[in-house]
């Protein structure tokens, strides 16, 4: 089923030249049917890309989504045009007395200061908040993910020895979990982060579940409040090349970065990029659509 988006956003002829059913204001709205409403507060500093590639994602789920862009108001992009987030975006004042079917918290290339410490904290904690109180399921990613986990459940981050970059291997551990519904026993995924979260202090709160983890790349799906709150600490919509280009980018920077691990064929740079994971992102998305949100929340949002 579509997606429902801004006649004129950029995506959308992206999406629509990869074949992927988007549905236009116009024509939403000439449909008798409640579409699931979703929110996604992005934090990423090239906002289009991230945008595309999430909305990409939820293309393949089972019933019209209506989507808003929400841009933090205590920090303003550098990376992203302004009439772009003037045309499309909305700030958390303008929805704070609505409520969502879903809502997605992106990561962001903060890892390396403590939380208090990110310009928007203070905002970013009163929507985490608010999410509780005005949203049926919570999905926060990578940075996003750890910044949830620490302020509702107090589990901190830990630096790494170098950037964990790659395509790493992942098992399920909750199989007959809805999220995980269809997943092979091993499925491969994107990490891209300076910092990590600990098995051990997940499985040491029992208000936790972890759904899966790597034996190389460590925490992967984290459940929570039965499914209102999910946290991925990995990024299972990047594109193909987006390692590449994060990689290529460090290195113009002169930052000497380790090659994306089991990313490129033969761990060779020059070599094709070898693509495992998409799939299972697309899979992970259709799940928590349908499973976590339209399965189980109120017809009547208000009643949330």
């Amino acid at each position: 089923m579509p997606i429902k988006i801004s006649d004129s956003l950029p995506a959308r002829a992206v999406l629509e030249s990869e074949n992927i059913f988007v549905m236009t204001e116009h024509r939403a709205m000439t449909q008798d049917i409640r579409p699931l409403r979703i929110a996604l507060l992005n934090l990423m500093p090239l906002k289009i890309v991230t945008e595309t590639q999430i909305l990409r994602c939820l293309s393949n789920t089972p019933i019209q989504i209506e989507v808003d862009l929400i841009q933090t108001q205590t920090y303003q992009s550098k990376n992203t045009p302004e009439d772009h987030l003037l045309t499309f975006y909305k700030w958390f004042d303008d929805i704070r007395g609505q409520k969502y079917d879903g809502f997605i918290i992106t990561g962001a290339p903060v890892e390396n200061m403590a939380f208090e410490e990110v310009e928007y904290w203070d905002e970013l904690v009163e929507i985490m908040d608010w999410t509780r109180t005005h949203v049926h399921s919570t999905l926060h990613i990578c940075w996003g993910a750890q910044a949830g986990l620490y302020h509702h459940y107090g589990i901190p981050k830990y630096p790494l020895p170098e950037k964990m970059s790659g395509i790493f291997k992942h098992h399920v551990l909750c199989p007959r979990e809805p999220l995980m519904r269809g997943f092979d026993d091993v499925f491969a995924a994107p990490h891209s982060r300076h910092t990590e979260v600990r098995a051990d202090d997940i499985r040491a709160n029992p208000a936790l579940t972890l759904l899966a983890e790597s034996h190389e790349a460590g925490v992967y799906i984290v459940e929570a409040m039965g499914g209102r709150q999910i946290f991925v600490l990995g990024h299972g919509e990047y594109d193909s090349d987006t390692l590449k280009n994060e990689y290529e980018r460090d290195l113009g920077k002169g930052m000497n970065p380790t090659v994306p691990k089991h990313y490129f064929r033969n761990d060779d740079p020059s070599d094709q990029i070898l693509v495992t994971w998409k799939a299972h992102a697309h899979l992970f998305y259709t799940n928590w659509v349908n499973y976590y949100v339209y399965q189980t929340t109120p017809y009547l949002l208000d009643k949330l």
